[in-house]
């Protein structure tokens, strides 16, 4: 805000009508006329009872923005009109995608798509680097991918085990659960938690709870984990968390994917009342040519967070195998019913 602005308005609420009267305040609130702006205090956090930022209450992340964005396209525009044109296409794209369903785009739980904004400005993706907006893929690990791919949208299920975690209920979607956290196209919801050693982020899809351990060492390498190891620490307003030790079995994330060996440093930040900004880096070189960051926003999620009713074992994973077992049976039942 400009004081010279402020002082304009300062005199208008008092009834100071002339140029004069607005030098006569200035020079009486000991400010120059011609002060130079002035730079806005940073938003600061509530703090918690035992003083740190309070990054409690239930967030979300559901949006139309995804990682990265089609090729060409900028991350933000220079015009309100380029802003609306872009995200009506893109909202128009993922109607005509969720009615192409079992019934989604009439569902009472599906929530209101938009594109995310960050300072105002609509975002495209969620990448800021690279620049152009896309992985930078390894050319051998985009091939084992593309692999993953194809397995996932096969039939091919000899076993649980040839499923990703997403069909074993194992982990949510698209990296839901993090690190670093996704957006789903629904049950986004998150719910943050903090203790003075720890701070717990439970995600409605998979319903899975990842555990911040503020300071202390990484487990050691040989040790793998669900959703990593994550150790966190406070910089300012900013909860920095830096995650290892990746699970083999969750290097497949739909959208991207992640050696065990990766690392990811996350910041957590309140950046007004009605924000929680996060940012996130992957630094994966068995993956990618170059480590690759992204940010998004949390936004406040009137809630509540419902029951994602998904877990290892439950009826669709019978349901996948008992169709692979039948698809593999009729070549020989259409024989026998051949004359």
């Amino acid at each position: 805000m400009h004081r010279r602005g402020f002082m304009v308005r300062a005199a208008k609420a008092v009834g100071l009508k002339t140029l004069g009267a607005f030098a006569a305040l200035a020079w009486l609130a000991g400010v120059p006329a011609t002060a130079e702006p002035r730079t806005p205090r940073p938003y600061q956090a509530p703090r918690t009872s035992f003083g740190a930022p309070d990054l409690q209450g239930l967030w979300t992340n559901v949006s139309l923005t995804m990682l990265e964005r089609p090729r060409k396209i900028p991350l933000t525009f220079a015009t309100e009109a380029e802003e609306v044109a872009y995200e009506t296409t893109t909202i128009s794209s993922w109607h005509k995608w969720v009615n192409s369903g079992l019934g989604q785009g009439v569902s009472e739980w599906q929530p209101t798509q938009r594109l995310a904004r960050i300072d105002g400005r609509l975002r495209t993706s969620w990448l800021v680097s690279p620049a152009d907006g896309q992985l930078p893929w390894r050319a051998e690990a985009r091939k084992r991918f593309a692999a993953m791919e194809a397995s996932a949208e096969s039939s091919l299920a000899d076993g649980p085990e040839m499923r990703p975690p997403t069909d074993r209920c194992l982990m949510g979607g698209l990296g839901s659960s993090g690190p670093p956290f996704m957006n789903p196209a629904v049950a986004g919801g998150k719910q943050i938690i903090q203790t003075p050693g720890e701070v717990a982020i439970l995600s409605e899809m998979n319903h899975d709870v990842r555990i911040v351990r503020i300071g202390g060492r990484h487990l050691p390498p040989s040790v793998h984990v669900w959703m990593g190891d994550s150790i966190g620490r406070w910089e300012g307003e900013t909860l920095v968390v830096e995650t290892t030790n990746f699970h083999p079995q969750e290097n497949f994330r739909l959208i991207f994917m992640l050696s065990p060996d990766a690392k990811v440093i996350e910041r957590f930040t309140r950046v007004s009342a009605t924000e929680l900004r996060y940012t996130f880096e992957v630094d994966d070189p068995a993956t990618y040519t170059q480590a690759w960051r992204g940010e998004m926003p949390f936004v406040p999620d009137k809630g509540p967070i419902y029951e994602f009713a998904c877990h290892e074992g439950n009826y669709a994973m019978p349901d996948i195998l008992a169709a692979a077992r039948a698809a593999e049976r009729q070549p020989a039942e259409r024989a026998a019913k051949t004359p």
